[in-house]
């Protein structure tokens, strides 16, 4: 599945914090078509669903549909917090080009 880092964690955690209603609520992280290479990443606090994947840790869940799993087997969801933006960011071993500004790709070809 996927590996989340640190600073996916504490942001997440800051983010379940601030909102009126956290219960049984994780950072879903999901693909769907479009953007300048085809695939794009999505993002949204929402409930577990049936058939997720689900990334534990420290008393957070990151929640993964099955069709998007496929795409982001073996990748990384990290936090950025910089001069140039902040938000989270995926390493995905999966793409064969991403676009510049990190939301979008095209995934490799299964050999």
């Amino acid at each position: 599945m996927i590996t989340v880092t640190d600073s996916a964690v504490q942001q997440l955690r800051a983010l379940l914090d601030s909102h009126p209603n956290p219960e049984g609520k994780g950072l879903r992280v999901g693909i769907a078509k479009g953007g300048c290479s085809g695939l794009q990443y999505e993002m949204s606090l929402d409930a577990r669903k049936e058939g997720d994947a689900v990334v534990a840790r420290d008393g957070v869940e990151f929640l993964v549909d099955d069709e998007s799993a496929q795409l982001l087997r073996g990748a990384t969801l990290d936090y950025h917090d910089g001069l140039t933006g902040a938000g989270f960011a995926i390493v995905n071993p999966n793409a064969a080009r991403t676009c510049g500004c990190g939301t979008s790709f095209e995934p490799a070809r299964p050999a």
